[in-house]
C-alpha cells in the first residue's frame, strides 16, 4: 500500500514538472519550433474541433488577447460616456464635454489594443474658423490645426447660386472634389489656351501651380454649389492667394492703363480690395471665349462621378489619378464605400501620406506607427484624417448605414500595399512561423487585393 501511494506522489510530481513553462535558456527561437499537429477544441469563440498544421505557439511571448475591444458606446447614445472599458479606467468627476466624447467613444475609452503615442490626425471642419463672404464662405485644415498633416492642405468652400470665386492662381496646385451642386471652372494656360467647364457632384477638377482660373456656382440647383480643395502643401493659406482685384488694388492706375494700352478713366470704378467670394449673375452656358490658341491639351475637369466602381464583398472602391485624369500629376484620389459590418482592409500606403474626408456614415480608424505605438480614431461626415506615409490602419464602418469617405493623395499614381496579399503571397512556412496558424487558414488568404473586405461568413 505505501509502495502505490509512493508510486502515485512521485507521478503527480512529475506531470507538474513536465507542464511548467520551459526556462528561458532552454526555449528555442520560435523559428525553430517544428509545426505539430494541434487538435482545436470547441471554444466560446467559434473555433470547431478538428486536426490542424497550426504551428506550436512561441513560448517567447503570450498570445494575443481574444478581446474584440469594439466601441463603447456611440453618437446616439443616451448613457453616460466615461472613460472606463472593463475593469479599467474611472468615472469622471470634473468638468466634461459630453458632445465630443460621444463623438469620440475610442479617444476617451481605447481600446487595449491602443499603446504608445501618435501625433493627433483627426480634424473635423466644424473647428476651423470660418471666412464668410456675401455670397459664401470658406474654411481651411492646415498644420496650423493639424501639425502632422504637412504634405496636403484643404479647404471646404461655399458658394450660393451665381457667386463667384474671384478670378486667381496659387503657388500649388489645386485639386477639387464637388460634393453638392455644380461649379462653373474657367482656366487660361500659359501658352494662352482657355477652358470652360461645369463640373458636378462627385466630380473633379484640377489647376497646375500658377494657373489662373475662377469658380462660379451654377443655378443648377437653388443652393449652388460646395466643394472640398486639396492643395499638396500642408503650410498652405487660403488667405496666401494671389487675387485678381487685390493685385488691381495695390497697383497705380496709371500702370494699369499702360498695360492694356487705354486711358485712366476706364479704371475708376475697380475695386479698392480685393473680393475674394462675391455674388454674381449665374453663367448662362460652358462656352469658353474663342481662342485664337485653341483649347488645353488636357482638360481641367473630369467626370469621376461617371466612373464604374470596382464591387468587392464588402463595398466598393474607384480610384482617378494621372492614368485616368492626366492633368492631376500631384494628386490622386480613391473613393470607397463600406457597408455596415464591412471594413477597408488592413493596409498601409508605401510612399504618400493619405488626407481622407468622411462624406458619409460613421467610421473606426486603428492606426499603426510602429514601435508598439497604435491609437483608435473615430470619423463622422465632416472630419478629416491624415495617416502618414507606411502606417498601417484599416477603416470599419461602425454604423447602420453606407460609409464612404475620399483617400487623398499627394502623388501622381495611387498605391497601397494589403497585408492579406502580402501573406498570402509570402511562403507559408515563413507565415506559420510567425503566426503559429495552420496551412488551412493561409489557403484562404487571397492572393489578390480585396480592398472593402465584408464581414465573415
Amino acid at each position: 500500500m505505501n509502495k502505490l501511494l509512493s508510486f502515485v506522489i512521485c507521478a503527480v510530481l512529475f506531470a507538474g514538472s513536465c507542464a511548467a513553462a520551459p526556462a528561458a535558456s532552454s526555449i528555442p527561437p520560435a523559428s525553430s519550433i517544428a509545426p505539430t499537429p494541434t487538435v482545436l477544441e470547441s471554444t466560446s469563440s467559434g473555433t470547431t474541433s478538428g486536426t490542424s498544421t497550426a504551428a506550436t505557439p512561441s513560448f517567447t511571448v503570450p498570445l494575443a488577447s481574444d478581446d474584440p475591444n469594439q466601441i463603447e458606446w456611440n453618437v446616439t447614445t443616451t448613457e453616460d460616456v466615461q472613460p472606463i472599458r472593463g475593469s479599467l479606467g474611472a468615472t469622471i468627476i470634473g468638468p466634461q464635454n459630453i458632445p465630443i466624447d460621444q463623438q469620440n467613444p475610442d479617444i476617451l475609452a481605447p481600446p487595449t489594443t491602443d499603446a504608445g503615442s501618435i501625433p493627433n490626425i483627426k480634424w473635423p471642419f466644424s473647428l476651423s474658423h470660418n471666412r464668410l463672404q456675401t455670397g459664401g464662405w470658406a474654411r481651411q485644415e492646415n498644420v496650423d490645426v493639424l501639425p502632422i498633416a504637412t504634405s496636403m492642405a484643404g479647404v471646404d468652400m461655399r458658394l450660393e447660386a451665381g457667386a463667384i470665386r474671384e478670378l486667381h492662381w496659387h503657388s500649388t496646385a489645386e485639386w477639387a472634389y464637388v460634393i453638392k451642386g455644380t461649379t462653373q471652372i474657367t482656366s487660361v494656360d500659359q501658352n494662352g489656351r482657355n477652358f470652360v467647364a461645369n463640373v458636378g457632384p462627385g466630380d473633379l477638377w484640377y489647376f497646375p501651380p500658377g494657373i489662373p482660373h475662377s469658380l462660379q456656382a451654377t443655378n443648377d440647383t437653388a443652393d449652388g454649389s460646395e466643394f472640398l480643395l486639396i492643395f499638396p502643401d500642408g503650410n498652405f493659406n487660403e488667405d496666401d492667394t494671389f487675387l485678381l482685384t487685390d493685385w488691381m488694388a495695390h497697383l497705380p492706375k496709371e500702370v494699369i492703363a499702360r498695360n492694356f494700352q487705354d486711358s485712366i478713366s476706364d479704371w475708376d470704378d475697380i475695386p479698392g480690395q480685393q473680393l475674394y467670394i462675391f455674388p454674381g449673375t449665374p453663367p448662362a452656358n460652358a462656352d469658353p471665349v474663342p481662342d485664337p490658341q485653341g483649347q488645353v491639351p488636357e482638360p481641367f475637369a473630369f467626370n469621376f462621378s461617371q466612373v464604374q466602381p470596382v464591387q468587392y464583398s464588402g463595398g466598393t472602391a474607384k480610384i482617378a489619378d494621372s492614368t485616368t485624369f492626366k492633368v492631376s500629376t500631384q494628386v490622386a484620389v480613391a473613393e470607397i464605400t463600406v457597408e455596415p459590418g464591412a471594413m477597408r482592409e488592413l493596409h498601409w500606403h508605401p510612399t504618400q501620406d493619405e488626407w481622407g474626408f468622411y462624406l458619409e456614415g460613421a467610421g473606426r480608424m486603428t492606426v499603426f506607427a510602429s514601435s508598439g505605438n497604435a491609437q483608435t480614431y473615430n470619423f463622422e461626415p465632416g472630419d478629416i484624417s491624415f495617416v502618414p506615409a507606411t502606417f498601417g490602419h484599416y477603416v470599419e464602418n461602425i454604423g447602420n448605414t453606407t460609409l464612404r469617405f475620399l483617400e487623398i493623395f499627394n502623388t501622381d499614381q495611387f498605391q497601397d500595399v494589403s497585408l492579406a496579399q502580402w501573406l498570402a503571397l509570402t511562403p507559408p512556412a515563413l507565415v506559420k512561423a510567425h503566426l503559429q496558424i495552420s496551412d488551412d487558414t493561409i489557403a484562404h488568404f487571397n492572393k489578390t487585393k480585396q480592398v472593402v473586405v465584408g464581414p465573415a461568413q
